[in-house]
């Protein structure tokens, strides 16, 4: 769970509040991105130049109500209430956060690559970016019995959005400067199933495992 002060350093609570489940009678909330704690922790922090970048990953349950699909996907495992999810976040100085978003972007990029996911990348629009994010890479992968690419991962970089709101700082020279914060999601690992059955699955029903994957599987196909 998440305090509303750790919700409200992260993102705006009053536009990813419909997505997210209030705890009753507590000042709490349900993780919705393992993101949120990550950077928070370092609420009304001055950081050493030294000590930057931070990178950290958060692997945990979250939980999401999905309000604003409106009834979209409700049959099946891809767009579910409560799923599993690798999150990757860095914290660094201003000036390198352009070079740490590709970082990031190619960590999420590469594991949809060894996994054989047929897939594309958008760069969102302003009108769908984000309210925290100045830029968004998204991981489309496809999905054969959609006939559609829908999304599985996704890269921002909300530069001092986040550092703003949640007071976080630095000290470069005599200087005190907001980080920037950036986010990717790795996988969510739901949607990533979902691709796999759809793309893997073989005329006589078997599922055969992605080559990446069988040395942790021990057998090569579902049958």
């Amino acid at each position: 769970m998440i305090s509303k002060k750790a919700v409200q350093g992260a993102t705006s609570l009053q536009a990813f509040e419909e997505d997210i489940y209030k705890i009753e009678k507590e000042d709490l909330y349900a993780i919705p991105t393992s993101e949120f704690p990550l950077i928070t922790q370092f609420m009304n922090e001055v950081l050493q130049e030294k000590d930057l970048p931070i990178k950290m990953a958060g692997i945990s349950p979250c939980y999401r109500k999905e309000a604003g699909a409106h009834g979209k996907d409700q049959k099946g495992i891809f767009r579910v209430h409560q799923f599993n999810k690798i999150e990757q976040v860095i914290i660094c100085k201003q000036e390198e956060s352009w070079k740490y978003f590709n970082e990031l972007f190619k960590n999420g990029e590469e594991v949809i690559k060894k996994l054989e996911i047929p897939y594309r990348v958008v760069n969102l629009c302003t009108g769908d970016l984000g309210i925290k994010s100045s830029k968004t890479y998204d991981i489309e992968a496809w999905f054969p019995a959609q006939n559609a690419y829908r999304e599985i991962g996704s890269c921002s970089n909300c530069l001092s959005y986040q550092a703003v709101r949640s007071n976080i700082r630095y000290q470069q020279e005599k200087e005190r400067k907001y980080v920037h914060t950036l986010n990717n999601t790795m996988a969510a690992t739901s949607r990533i199933m979902v691709a796999i059955i759809e793309n893997f699955q073989n005329k006589d029903g078997t599922i055969s495992i992605p080559k990446a994957l069988q040395k942790y599987t021990g057998f090569e196909k579902i049958k």
